[in-house]
């Protein structure tokens, strides 16, 4: 007779991370973490300030360069350190635990938590399209001038939905973001083809790739209103085109997300360096390609009075939804509806892959007593549930703000800083480490890598000359974290103080 044998309880502090993403759901996260709104929406913003569609294209061009070989680099450094937390890691290890900590701060608390707001509310604001009933002008709540709209509300539910499912387990994380990638990625491809068959019309072609391919404006709106349409030459046109890089920067980040979860990708010295050169190198491809099928459909350039979408353009589509503007060409009315959907589907895949991978960079930074403690510890699930609700709540908070658009200008200058700094880690950790082992190495080191600081670099003192209003409140919030670093650790040494008294006694 079999004798009855008892649970084994596994206490948190013990748990391990499972190890349930392979290539293809590491892929997934890099791509979907990437594609989000921005793909259907900031090119606009970039024809305005670059005026001219070779421009267009070249700016999206110099992103996904930037960002293949930021990612190449990046592959050494996740080789080299698969553990929970990627990034941060890397920066504490190839600098010191400060630097990685106001990585960490950053991240926590603009970086992340305000990319995955924005997301949720424009995931709202699209769901509104076939729900009336959720749109940002329903006011649920005013007090003076704090309002709470049902989009708002809608988008934290959301948050709430995603949080709950990778509280469950990575496994079933994956499987969302495996789905909703994919369908993204599927319907990206048929807009693309829809846009390069028949949406190709004679207007645009006739207005885009003749003599105004190359010839750059940079046209300044107020109001609504074009105030001022400056020719563009020389240096004036590079300082153009480091202004306009923001959005397609932007649109193009997150990509190093899965270096956070590296403490749960199968064989990860080998997966996470090529789920980047994958996810990246696709991505970078399907944003030239949309582009290049926007500029099939509507010409560049247009007038913010413009009666359609040809007479608008891409310049001026309504409300900066080029995506939209681009299909109502072939669809009519219908467009609205489904271009609604396919933002539906990208923005919730997208917080799902930001949603899963933040919350292991502040289960790092916990163990490392750099944040609160409980967030060191996985649920039964072998996942930091704590990480995962404490970072839902401050996200919250940020869609109910509605700052968070605002925190995004300013902090895209501090990540193109940390994505300087951990590259210049590569060449740092070569002469601290060289005896480390390297299963992978980045390619074209150290020309590439030299390249990608050479020219981030210039993109910031770029910022920091013509978007100052931006880029020195991004500096100052990184900053900030510098007093609350060391007074974490001052209360940090308090408590060990304190834990020591109590076991003397």
């Amino acid at each position: 007779m079999n004798q009855p044998t008892e649970a084994v309880s596994i206490s948190p502090q013990t748990r391990t991370f499972k190890r349930e993403l392979g290539l293809r759901s590491s892929t997934m996260i890099v791509m979907g973490s990437m594609i989000g709104s921005g793909i259907f929406i900031v090119s606009a913003d970039i024809a305005r300030t670059v005026g001219s569609p070779g421009m267009l294209l070249l700016v999206w061009a110099i992103t996904g360069i930037l960002t293949l070989i930021a990612a190449l680099s990046y592959g050494e450094l996740a080789a080299m350190m698969p553990e929970a937390g990627g990034q941060y890691v890397y920066l504490r290890e190839a600098y010191n635990p400060l630097i990685g900590f106001l990585y960490g701060w950053t991240l926590f608390l603009v970086i992340q938590t305000g990319t995955i707001a924005a997301v949720a509310v424009a995931f709202a604001k699209f769901t509104a399209i076939f729900i009336p009933a959720l749109s940002e002008k329903n006011m649920l709540f005013s007090l003076g001038n704090f309002n709470i709209s049902a989009a708002q509300v809608f988008a934290i539910f959301s948050l709430i939905v995603l949080t709950a499912i990778n509280m469950r387990g990575v496994k079933e994380g994956k499987l969302i973001q495996d789905i909703f990638t994919l369908s993204k990625i599927i319907a990206l491809f048929g807009l693309i083809a829809v846009g390069l068959t028949i949406g190709a019309n004679e207007t645009a072609l006739k207005a885009n790739f003749g003599e105004a391919f190359w010839k750059s404006a940079w046209t300044k709106v107020a109001d609504g209103k074009i105030i001022s349409v400056e020719t563009l030459s020389g240096l004036g046109l590079w300082a153009a085109v480091g202004v306009a890089m923001v959005g397609s920067i932007f649109s193009s980040d997150a990509w190093n997300n899965i270096t956070f979860t590296a403490g749960e990708v199968i064989n990860p010295k080998r997966n996470i360096p090529l789920s980047l050169a994958l996810g990246t190198g696709a991505v970078t491809l399907i944003y030239l390609l949309a582009n290049v099928s926007y500029l099939v459909v509507l010409p560049l350039q247009g007038t913010p009075d413009g009666t359609d979408a040809l007479a608008r353009g891409i310049q001026f589509a309504e409300l900066d939804r080029v995506g939209t503007a681009a299909m109502s060409v072939v669809f009519g009315d219908l467009a609205l509806y489904l271009m609604a959907a396919l933002i539906m589907i990208s923005t919730f895949g997208c917080n799902n892959g930001l949603i899963l991978a933040g919350a292991r960079v502040y289960y790092a930074m916990s163990n490392d007593g750099l944040f609160f403690k409980k967030a060191s510890t996985l649920n039964e699930k072998s996942v930091p549930a704590f990480a995962l609700v404490i970072q839902c709540v401050w996200a919250s908070l940020l869609c109910l703000s509605g700052s968070y658009g605002d925190l995004l200008d300013y902090v895209v200058f501090a990540v193109l800083l940390f994505y300087i700094l951990t590259i210049a880690g590569i060449f740092m950790l070569r002469k601290t480490k060289p005896d480390a082992e390297r299963p992978y190495k980045a390619i074209g080191y150290p020309v590439l890598p030299a390249l990608y600081i050479v020219l981030a670099a210039a993109i910031c003192i770029d910022l920091l000359i013509f978007k100052p209003k931006y880029s020195y409140p991004g500096l100052a919030i990184v900053l900030l974290g510098v007093p609350v670093y060391f007074l974490w650790k001052k209360q940090l040494r308090k408590n060990d103080r304190c834990e020591d008294s109590r076991q003397t006694l």
